[in-house]
C-alpha cells in the first residue's frame, strides 16, 4: 500500500515536470474580427514536426473556451481561425487579450502551451447612454464657471478609444478637453459670456465624442442648457406720467384709471401678475 502511494505520487512529480519542460509557449497575435480560415501560423513548424508525420502522431488542439477558435490544417500544418474573435466579448476593457490553448502530440507524448495574442480593431463607436442631456445654468452665473459634461463609452482600448470631445459652434459656451493619452478624457462647459433668460431661455448644442482610429468614429449627444431666472429685473410703468379725471359724484368703485407695468420674469411669475392685473408686455 505504502509503495503505491509513493509511486503515484513519484508519477504526479514527473508529469509537472513534464508540463513545466514541455510546455514551453508559442506566441502568435492576430487581429480580432478577421475572416475564418485566415492563417495564424504554421503550427508543424514552430512544433518541429514533419507535415507528413501530423496525422500519424495524432495531433490535436485542446482549450476551455466554449468555442473552438483555432483548428489546425493536417496537409500544411497551419493553425487557422475557426470561429469569429470578438475582442470586446472575451476580453472587456483589457488591455492585453489572449486567447490559450495546447497542441497535443500523443505519439509519442508532447504537449506545447500556444497563446494567440488578439488585437483590438477600430470597429466600435463612442456612444452616450442617452440621446440628449439637460443642464440647468443659473444666467447669474459668472464668465469663466465649468460644467462637467456627461462621458462617452467605447468597447474598444487603447489607441481606439475615445480620444477627444468637439463641441458645436455657440456664442455662450467654449469646451476644455483634459486628460488623452493613455488617460482617459473628460469634458467641461467653461461659460464664456454672460446669461440672459429674457433673451434666451435654452441654449442647444451638439457634444461629439472622437475615437483615435484611423479612420476615427464619432457619437454624438445633444445638449439643452436651460436658463434659470434670477430677479434681475424691476416693473417698470408703460409712461411716466399718467393723468386722469374723476367726477365729483363718482359712485364708490368706479374706475379711475387703469395703469400698465412692465414684468421682465420668469413665465410662472409672469402668469401670476397676469392673474392680478394687465401687465404690459416689454
Amino acid at each position: 500500500m505504502g509503495g503505491g502511494r509513493k509511486t503515484s505520487r513519484l508519477c504526479c512529480f514527473f508529469l509537472v515536470v513534464l508540463w513545466h519542460c514541455c510546455a514551453a509557449q508559442i506566441s502568435y497575435s492576430i487581429s480580432e474580427e478577421v475572416d475564418k480560415g485566415t492563417v495564424v501560423g504554421n503550427l508543424a513548424k514552430d512544433l518541429n514536426v514533419n507535415v507528413r508525420d501530423l496525422q500519424t502522431r495524432d495531433l490535436s488542439v485542446v482549450s476551455v473556451y466554449s468555442k473552438e477558435y483555432f483548428k489546425a490544417n493536417f496537409r500544411t500544418g497551419e493553425l487557422y481561425v475557426a470561429e469569429r474573435i470578438d475582442r470586446e466579448g472575451l476580453c472587456p476593457k483589457a488591455t492585453k487579450c489572449t486567447l490559450s490553448f495546447e497542441a497535443i502530440l500523443r505519439k509519442p507524448m508532447s504537449l506545447q502551451r500556444i497563446e494567440v495574442l488578439v488585437d483590438d480593431l477600430n470597429d466600435n463607436a463612442p456612444r452616450f447612454v442617452e440621446e440628449s442631456h439637460s443642464m440647468n445654468v443659473s444666467e447669474s452665473s459668472p464668465t469663466g464657471e465649468r460644467f462637467l459634461l456627461p462621458l462617452a463609452l467605447d468597447a474598444d482600448i487603447g489607441a481606439n478609444a475615445v480620444k477627444t470631445y468637439k463641441l458645436s459652434t455657440n456664442e455662450h459656451f467654449s469646451l476644455d478637453v483634459q486628460g488623452g493619452g493613455e488617460q482617459s478624457v473628460s469634458a467641461e462647459l467653461v461659460l464664456l459670456k454672460a446669461l440672459d433668460r429674457e433673451k434666451q431661455a435654452t441654449i442647444k448644442f451638439t457634444l461629439t465624442a472622437v475615437d483615435g482610429g484611423k479612420p476615427s468614429k464619432t457619437g454624438t449627444l445633444l445638449l439643452n442648457v436651460n436658463v434659470l431666472d434670477v430677479n434681475d429685473n424691476t416693473p417698470s410703468f408703460s409712461q411716466a406720467l399718467y393723468k386722469a379725471r374723476v367726477k365729483e359724484n363718482a359712485p364708490s368703485g368706479s374706475l379711475v384709471i387703469q395703469l400698465r407695468f412692465c414684468l421682465v420674469f420668469s413665465p410662472r411669475m409672469l402668469q401670476y401678475w397676469s392673474d392680478m392685473t394687465e401687465p404690459w408686455q416689454c
